[in-house]
């Protein structure tokens, strides 16, 4: 320890750690990497206003009894423009943030480049959806989680893909790595009662809501220290 802190102390410090061996290796990225994670942390960022416009819309509508209900790409659009077809005080609320999110996808797709190489564990669920909605990008698939993992290291794939509680854990032990914001899908968890059966339904629904307003699950996933999951909205 250097008591007091000068280019000198601190050349003399390094040394010493140099000779006693206490340091460890640390991988250094090239400009090319670099500019690699930069277009995928702009890619996530633009995903994740994407996501929340869409969530705007629906509660917007929402609020007058409108529901758009499970929509995706075009269709989501036609089903806001539809909706609000008869209300044009509506539509004028609606309708620019529905040009901006055609216009926020477009973004996203620009950024879908080649050479840009992401490692999956083969025909898990975010495989499929990146199979369907990446055009120019590529996909490393391995055979399960870890070995896409060791794919990533080895041939010094720009991504990762997987469960973010995964994620979590291969970015702590990966030195300049780091976990992007947002998400491209998600595992929705979920709990049901058959068909027909009305006061278990209602039991259910009750009790699902309940313990997330509680704080119960909040609680139980800081205790157990579960990373990259949350309560559902």
């Amino acid at each position: 320890m250097q008591i007091n802190k000068s280019d000198r102390n601190d050349a003399v410090g390094i040394a010493r750690i140099m000779q006693c061996g206490w340091y460890k290796e640390v991988r250094v990225k090239d400009l090319d990497s670099h500019a690699v994670k930069a277009l995928l942390v702009s890619r996530a960022l633009l995903v994740k206003i994407k996501r929340d416009l869409e969530n705007q819309i629906r509660g917007l509508l929402k609020n007058l009894g409108l529901v758009i209900g499970p929509a995706k790409m075009n269709a989501f659009a036609l089903r806001a423009a539809e909706l609000t077809e008869d209300r044009p005080e509506l539509a004028a609320a609606v309708t620019p943030l529905l040009h901006a999110r055609v216009a926020i996808a477009q973004q996203i797709a620009d950024l879908d480049r080649e050479g840009v190489r992401v490692a999956v564990s083969e025909r898990s669920a975010y495989d499929l959806f990146l199979t369907r909605n990446l055009k120019k990008a590529q996909l490393v698939r391995a055979k399960g989680i870890p070995a896409s993992y060791d794919a990533f290291i080895a041939q010094k794939l720009e991504a990762l893909g997987g469960l973010k509680p995964k994620l979590v854990e291969e970015q702590a032990r990966t030195p300049g790595s780091r976990v992007l914001d947002g998400q491209i899908t998600g595992v929705q968890q979920a709990i049901g009662a058959p068909k027909g059966r009305g006061a278990a339904s209602k039991y259910l629904r009750e009790f699902a809501e309940d313990v997330k307003r509680s704080g119960l699950v909040a609680r139980i996933i800081e205790k157990h220290g579960v990373k990259g999951v949350r309560v559902a909205q």
